[in-house]
């Protein structure tokens, strides 16, 4: 089984350096949010700092845009990433993009490299443009990989949401670590059988 490294896993940099990576920078997102459902404005601040957004960039999201922001997470998580089933998150991907109603474009702002942005446009609010992004790296995923190309962790007592890490046998767990303890639990219960 295949797990990214930690500079490319969802728990990894994924900052300016390599690019932008807006299907890790949602994951994170979604997992901050799950993990804290009032997740402040600081916290999602950090986890959008982890991902290259600037001090800057931060600036505007105030209270109100994090709660936004919070909504648009929950709805992709809820939508989309804990979805299994492919033809339900590709309709789902579907009518988010045509809500965020915009075409692809290059932007150059703030000192970033040129980057595609699906926003309305660089005014777009913190929800508006993390639903496009996110919903534009997730169909991406999912037509390469010809279907559903991340998932949520099958650990017992594990709910992290994770991406698939390319072709071959798809993930099952976020993590090395998980699938281990899933691999000794089974273990235990085959040799504690009379």
């Amino acid at each position: 089984m295949r797990y990214m490294s930690e500079s490319t896993s969802v728990h990894g940099g994924g900052g300016r350096a390599g690019g932008f990576r807006p299907g890790e920078r949602l994951v994170d997102l979604a997992n901050a949010v799950r993990d804290d459902p009032e997740a402040s404005r600081d916290v999602l601040a950090a986890v959008l700092a982890r991902h290259g957004e600037t001090e800057r960039d931060l600036a505007s999201l105030t209270a109100p845009e994090a709660s936004a922001l919070r909504g648009a997470v929950s709805e992709l998580t809820d939508r989309v990433l804990t979805e299994t089933d492919t033809d339900r998150a590709a309709t789902a991907l579907n009518s988010l993009l045509e809500r965020c109603g915009a075409r692809p474009r290059l932007s150059r702002h703030d000192g970033h490299a040129w980057h595609l942005h699906v926003d309305r446009d660089d005014e777009a609010s913190w929800a508006e443009w993390l639903t496009a992004s996110g919903a534009l790296a997730l169909a991406r995923m999912l037509s390469e990989q010809g279907g559903i190309a991340w998932g949520e962790c099958a650990a017992s007592g594990c709910r992290r949401l994770f991406l698939g890490g390319g072709p071959g046998a798809p993930r099952r767990y976020c993590s090395r670590t998980c699938a281990t303890r899933t691999r000794v639990a089974a273990h235990r219960r085959r040799h504690a059988q009379p």
